[in-house]
């Protein structure tokens, strides 16, 4: 694995105002350089938490986190907040005296003229899905080392969605960018990320390359029987007929039907085990 870019040991988030909630616990994880990270997890799971944390915008309460600083780093919050009185053209103008020396006319103009948005809308008069346009244009446009995104495509429609991703990363291939990305769509994941970080009650449950986390696990199906020695993460009896997702601990012998398993239905058993299988 190359150096880590975003790095944490131990890192925990607890918010005082909120009767000291915690939002993460003991989290440690290193994702590396020039990737494209899916960070996911249920609602309320800590995945805006984490990434606020590695934007610099929340001080951890326990732990550490090591990221690059913010000139080196573009972050898309959930809300996408922009100025509302600024119109189209002048906020592509402040990110360009905001980032002198690094700003990408270029490519900010581009993925606001495919919207199109007209350059002297007022931001407030944008949909949620043009505001979201507008939002990665200025992301982009930074030229950013690391791209952090909170449900970026949220507020886009299935067409939208499709040629702005593809915009992303293409953009982030050419340039090397690492990508770390929250959505609940895993069908929009699945095709474009190459690294996963699953987080589940603020702990991260999953973290590494998906081809390797996937190629660790196998999906059995066949007559009930012991499973040992491998790690049993998800398992459900009909009849005299198991199907199990595990973690293999050498060769599978038995009388079983085995198939690798999408990495939805990774995600999905290790989320239905409520105390978790080894990560």
């Amino acid at each position: 694995m190359t150096d880590p870019v975003i790095e944490a040991e131990g890192l925990g988030l607890h918010y005082r105002r909120r009767g000291g909630a915690r939002a993460l616990r003991d989290c440690t994880f290193a994702l590396p350089a020039g990737r494209v990270v899916a960070v996911v997890g249920p609602n309320g799971a800590g995945k805006s938490s984490l990434l606020a944390l590695a934007a610099g915008l929340l001080r951890p309460t326990e732990g550490r986190i090591e990221a690059p600083p913010r000139e080196r780093l573009a972050y898309v919050a959930q809300d996408k907040p922009l100025y509302g009185q600024l119109t189209v053209a002048e906020t592509l103008r402040m990110g360009r005296e905001l980032n002198p020396g690094r700003w990408d006319a270029a490519v900010a103009e581009s993925i606001v003229a495919a919207g199109p948005l007209p350059s002297k809308a007022r931001v407030r008069s944008l949909s949620g899905g043009q505001r979201t346009r507008l939002a990665l244009a200025l992301a982009l446009g930074k030229r950013p080392e690391v791209l952090l995104l909170d449900e970026p495509m949220a507020d886009l429609d299935p067409l939208a969605r499709h040629e702005l991703m593809g915009a992303l990363m293409a953009d982030a291939a050419e340039h090397g960018t690492t990508v770390v990305m929250s959505s609940h769509i895993l069908t929009e994941l699945e095709g474009v990320c190459d690294h996963l970080l699953l987080v589940q009650d603020g702990r991260i449950r999953l973290d590494g390359p998906i081809d390797e986390l996937i190629a660790a696990h196998t999906l059995l199906t066949g007559p009930v029987a012991d499973l040992a020695p491998h790690t049993v993460v998800d398992s459900r009896t009909t009849g005299r007929q198991l199907t199990a997702l595990i973690r293999r601990e050498g060769p599978v012998e038995g009388l079983w039907e085995t198939t690798e398993p999408s990495l939805e239905e990774l995600l999905l058993a290790h989320l239905r085990t409520p105390e978790g299988a080894p990560a």
